[in-house]
């Protein structure tokens, strides 16, 4: 199997251009993705399980990659939430599957976005990782709009080794990732 066009870039391109950028002394230095976590909260499966099953089977078409459902912590009787009820669900990506996904999540899933400006430079946490929501599922060529019975969004997690903001803006910048203009968020 050939390796993903995005891991070519960073060990080829990106590699170097960040080395030389932030002077590090050793290619070990310059920060690279290790995981992306896509997260799938669905508060409305308290009252119908079977969006659980929709979740699970979108999430995995969308990735190529099973996900889990994710289980409620504690009971809120407001919610008619009880203790371990799937709530969610979630799959955490590594290696070529992760690239791969980058590429499609860059080059076709955001510029099916309504109104696409670019994503919000706001998502860092401070330690170099980076989140971004998606508002409809549906911007991802996998899932078919006619099968789809309620539109849902996700949050996309990418966890680098970047010790800052600015290094981790850097590399998902290089990797292609479209940032909005600072000054229209």
């Amino acid at each position: 199997m050939a390796t993903p066009r995005l891991k070519d870039k960073y060990l080829k391109e990106i590699v170097p251009s960040l080395k030389e950028k932030f002077s590090y002394r050793s290619v070990m230095q310059v920060p690279k993705i290790e995981k992306i976590c896509i997260n799938k909260g669905m508060g409305v499966a308290v009252s119908d399980k079977k969006l659980i099953d929709v979740g699970l089977e979108e999430i995995t078409t969308i990735t190529g990659q099973k996900a889990v459902s994710t289980k409620s912590k504690k009971a809120i009787s407001n919610f008619k939430l009880r203790e371990d009820m799937p709530i969610g669900v979630r799959v955490t990506l590594r290696g070529d599957k992760m690239y791969e996904f980058l590429d499609r999540l860059m080059s076709i899933a955001l510029p099916r976005v309504r109104d696409f400006r670019g994503v919000s430079n706001k998502g860092f946490d401070g330690r170099g990782n980076y989140t971004l929501g998606v508002k409809e599922q549906i911007i991802f060529p996998e899932i078919s709009i006619d099968k789809v019975q309620k539109i849902s969004g996700m949050d996309i997690t990418f966890v680098t080794t970047a010790k800052t903001d600015e290094e981790s803006f850097e590399l998902l910048k290089a990797f292609g990732m479209p940032f909005a203009n600072k000054n229209q968020n």
